[in-house]
């Protein structure tokens, strides 16, 4: 079959066009506030075990007494909270996103496929399953492909889009068609057009690399895919 890239940006062209559609900001502005607390949460917390494990006075020799010992160690872990949420903000958004998927799509339906059938609604375990398994995924495999990110350095972009073109294209591209496929044909779709769904996911990939752009990406994502997903339905019909 042609692999020209055209419908994938026709896909996501479409999809930028209704970014400003009231049902995708509202998920953008609970998705993004979630996000933020949680963090928060974790950083504050991080901060108050560390002041609860150390003791209130350290000696060390030739210093003597140091008191502020546990307020520096607080302040620290609570910074590092605060580093690491460069690289955990788009999977935790990810996963507040994912209860919102049906939202997302159902807007895009709307708009664009107002005569298909009503879907198959997911049930919260199933949307808080697939979620979490993406975050888990996505920082698992990361956590190890950073090795290869600072071996291959100049390389590293590249390698980056690729490698999460592919999650990113897996795990949403299988949630949006498990609404209105069965998960096992939502699967063989996937691995018969697995081309393209990467191709797709690396276009959601590239703005990763854009600190706070990258927050948009679940939201584009999901419509972007609920579009190819149609799309790709109606072609393996009549393949």
């Amino acid at each position: 079959t042609h692999l020209s890239c055209m419908p994938i940006l026709n896909d996501f062209t479409k999809s930028l066009a209704q970014f400003l559609d009231p049902a995708f900001w509202g998920v953008v502005v609970k998705a993004l506030a979630l996000t933020i607390l949680l963090l928060l949460a974790v950083g504050i917390g991080a901060g108050a075990l560390v002041n609860l494990l150390l003791p209130d006075v350290v000696t060390i020799p030739f210093f003597g007494e140091i008191t502020i010992f546990d307020n520096l160690a607080s302040i620290a872990a609570v910074g590092s909270i605060f580093l690491l949420s460069g690289f955990l903000m788009f999977p935790v958004a990810a996963v507040f996103v994912g209860l919102f998927l049906d939202q997302i799509a159902n807007a895009v339906d709307a708009r664009h496929y107002p005569d298909l059938p009503k879907v198959r609604s997911l049930s919260i375990d199933e949307t808080l399953r697939d979620a979490a398994r993406f975050a888990g995924v996505f920082l698992l495999v990361n956590g190890v492909a950073l090795i290869i990110y600072l071996v291959s350095t100049l390389l590293a972009p590249v390698i980056f889009w690729l490698v999460n073109g592919y999650l990113i294209g897996r795990e949403y591209f299988h949630q949006v068609a498990c609404r209105r496929m069965e998960p096992g044909k939502a699967h063989a779709l996937r691995q018969r057009y697995w081309f393209r769904v990467w191709a797709a996911g690396v276009l959601m990939a590239v703005p990763l690399s854009i600190p706070g752009i990258n927050l948009i990406v679940p939201i584009l994502g999901v419509a972007t895919f609920t579009h190819q997903v149609q799309r790709l339905r109606q072609a393996h019909r009549f393949d």
